[in-house]
């Protein structure tokens, strides 16, 4: 099948769904532009709300218990205002998550989208991530070949205009979750085409080169889990599906640059301070913080750098020394508002200025800082109600979307992004409403 011919079915197909439901393709954009400017995203999320109220409302407003919690945490964050320490990043970090309230209530009074269209939208999704996967590659390789700077294969950026697989605005940890996705569409199919073993290697290569490494780890269990417990062969062919995982697993880790970024966070969980010789591109004189030391030191260094693991320990350390200091329990400090506390503590141990500016990169942590247990309660009930739906109805993609979220939100304040909180929210309405999705076949 060729270029031409795929895309003309594809949109006769994507015509033929929007005539069942008004709202297929406003959504179908919402999902095929995340990794875009967050401007083209809103204009996107937009469309498709109105297209809910002016085209395809429901007669009655459905009551699910599964999207009503995105709603109330939202409501949470609101309410925060009325006793935020920092008034003025609490008002403005309201209108970045109106998602969690937009798109529950979308859904709650349009038509439901179908098990079939569930799983087309799905499906153009995942082709549209190969599609900025290829750019992306293809953007490397054009950069390497002018500059032969290896890091036009890795990862982000360190700035907007610095070397990197995807530009920092885009987020190379954020663009991992999208990728990984799209990945388990096509690995779920039972019956797979020379296309979508294309799109999977294309994707599977991609993934890797983003070098995230929490993702690495996640994706990897759950293409374990997929090969001993969702394939037809499973029961039969695990110990050979094992030898295949070992081995792709071994030879993918003993890429330098990928083995490199994970040497870094097991030498400073071990060692106190990392070899310069680690870092490939390290600065002379810089002193790299190990996890000991991020947990321990009662002073740092303006040379000091925090690698990723050693940052989210020192991060949590500064949460319980917050916990202890403000009475915080029930309704936190206020959305957005605990950044005013961690630049306190910036220059309280004396970090080099700027780190206090970053959240607290966890979280289950940033809900209970900023709305308190209430809100970090919503936060769990809601990925309580999104695996157990998850693992009701056997489906894997669903699954795949549940864990990576549960495993993302320990390294990540992805909600408190507003590409983060938005790709959260579509998927978690698109896998949970009515919880009609029951495992969804793919051949």
């Amino acid at each position: 099948m060729n270029i031409y011919s795929f895309l003309a079915n594809a949109w006769q197909e994507i015509k033929a769904e929007q005539q069942l439901n008004k709202s297929f393709i406003p959504f179908l954009l919402i999902l095929v532009t995340l990794p875009t400017l967050m401007a083209i995203n809103n204009v996107c999320t937009a469309i498709f709300i109105l297209s809910v109220l002016v085209l395809n409302r429901n007669t009655k407003f459905s009551t699910q218990i599964g999207l009503i919690f995105p709603i109330l945490l939202f409501v949470w964050m609101a309410l925060s205002y009325f006793w935020t320490i920092d008034a003025s990043r609490t008002i403005s970090a309201i209108s970045k998550e109106i998602t969690l309230f937009l798109i529950p209530v979308s859904f709650l009074i349009m038509n439901p989208f179908t098990k079939n269209q569930v799983l087309k939208l799905v499906k153009y999704y995942s082709f549209s991530m190969v599609f900025y996967a290829l750019f992306f590659l293809l953007r490397g390789a054009f950069r390497f070949a002018v500059s032969g700077d290896q890091r036009a294969f890795f990862y982000h950026g360190e700035y907007d205009d610095d070397f990197g697989l995807v530009p920092k605005l885009l987020n190379a940890i954020h663009i991992s979750v999208y990728v990984a996705v799209a990945f388990f569409y096509f690995l779920n199919k039972e019956i797979k085409s020379k296309i979508d073993i294309f799109c999977a290697s294309v994707l599977f290569v991609f993934l890797f080169l983003l070098s995230s490494k929490n993702i690495i780890i996640v994706f990897i269990f759950l293409i374990g889990i997929h090969f001993f417990y969702f394939t037809k062969s499973s029961n039969k062919m695990r110990l050979r599906n094992l030898a295949i995982f070992i081995i792709v697993l071994g030879s993918i880790l003993s890429f330098s640059k990928i083995k490199n970024r994970f040497l870094v966070e097991f030498q400073s969980n071990t060692n106190t301070s990392v070899s310069h010789s680690v870092y490939n591109e390290a600065d002379e004189g810089v002193n790299y913080i190990s996890i000991y030391e991020a947990w321990n030191n009662e002073k740092f260094e303006h040379h000091d750098y925090f690698p990723g693991t050693a940052f989210r320990v020192y991060q949590f350390r500064m949460f319980l020394e917050i916990f202890k200091e403000e009475p915080l329990f029930w309704n936190g400090l206020g959305l957005n508002a605990s950044l005013k506390k961690l630049q306190e503590k910036e220059k309280k141990y004396n970090l080099y200025p700027g780190y206090g500016d970053f959240n607290f990169h966890n979280q289950y942590i940033q809900n209970f800082a900023e709305l308190g247990f209430i809100g970090f309660l919503f936060l769990i009930t809601i990925l309580l109600i999104n695996i157990k739906n998850a693992i009701k109805h056997k489906d894997f993609i669903h699954i795949s979307f549940a864990i990576l979220m549960i495993s993302l939100f320990l390294t990540e304040s992805f909600l408190w992004r507003q590409t983060g909180v938005l790709y959260f929210i579509i998927f978690y309405c698109l896998f949970n409403y009515k919880n009609e999705n029951k495992r969804l076949k793919i051949k």
